[in-house]
């Protein structure tokens, strides 16, 4: 019992204090934190703009081809009558933004991929050192997301992009959803079927701490259609998520687990991690 307790508040004195302005780190980690806690907002813009930077320079890279492509149709097209003039730079527009989007599915990956920082597990403050690899890493999914992935949702290349970002995905797997933050910290196995619009989220955000923790997803599971599954979530071998079902951080959902099979309100195992956690 006292050994239990121990390792209990030796848990609880890992928690840190995101109020603090100052870092418990030690050499220029420590100075640079510091500063970052003591002018928040300040620091977060500046540090904001080599994030900017990283991703202008990526969609710019990406649309290379595209802005080529246009003005070689246009040039092309130039002695032909206006109406067809106009389709054939209609086309080369349209043409173009889709040989944009081919091409932003490797360039951001690679982006990620030379990174001198990876997105790894952590508890603790936004305003923090340890945060910068999580908004870097979604920052470069989000600009694939937003701009072009719903285009290729369902299809191998989706599979392809986030297989690229570090997300491992098993055979014959089917993802027909785009909207998945920190796919470097998502594993999914063999024969696992995500419905449209479902939500992986390997995050969650809990008394004003971030917690970042994997998301393990086992061979057979079948997602419903726009369910949202959380941090710190392992949903065993062939179980069933319904439609629209949210499974909360920490959550260990059994291998088999079907829903709608009892009226009684279902209880799933939850881990136990430090205080500061969703609860």
């Amino acid at each position: 019992m006292d050994m239990t307790a121990s390792n209990q508040n030796s848990e609880i004195k890992k928690v840190e204090d995101v109020d603090a302005p100052t870092s418990d780190r030690s050499g220029l980690a420590g100075i640079l934190e510091s500063i970052l806690r003591r002018f928040r907002m300040a620091s977060y813009l500046i540090a904001l703009i080599p994030l900017y930077l990283l991703c202008i320079l990526a969609m710019s890279i990406a649309a290379t081809p595209g802005i080529f492509f246009y003005h070689f149709i246009a040039a092309q097209a130039r002695e032909l009558p206006l109406i067809f003039f106009y389709a054939a730079c209609a086309f080369g527009f349209v043409s173009g933004y889709f040989l944009y989007g081919l091409t932003l599915i490797f360039v951001v990956p690679l982006f990620n991929f030379l990174l001198p920082f990876k997105c790894k597990p952590f508890r603790g403050g936004y305003f923090s050192l340890t945060s910068v690899p999580w908004y870097f890493h979604n920052a470069l999914t989000y600009i694939v997301r937003y701009t072009f992935l719903e285009f290729i949702t369902p299809t191998p290349l989706n599979i392809l992009f986030f297989r690229m970002m570090g997300m491992k995905i098993g055979k014959g797997v089917h993802i027909n959803t785009s909207n998945i933050s920190d796919p470097a910290l998502i594993e999914i196995e063999d024969k696992v079927t995500i419905g449209g619009s479902v939500h992986l989220i390997a995050h969650y955000a809990s008394k004003g701490y971030l917690i970042v923790e994997p998301v393990k997803i086992r061979k057979g599971v079948t997602i419903g259609l726009k369910a949202t599954i959380m941090g710190d979530v392992e949903i065993g071998a062939g179980a069933v998520i319904a439609p629209h079902e949210v499974i909360l951080p920490k959550s260990r959902v059994p291998a088999g687990r079907k829903p709608f099979i009892a009226e009684e309100q279902e209880k799933l195992i939850r881990k136990d991690l430090p205080s500061q956690d969703f609860v």
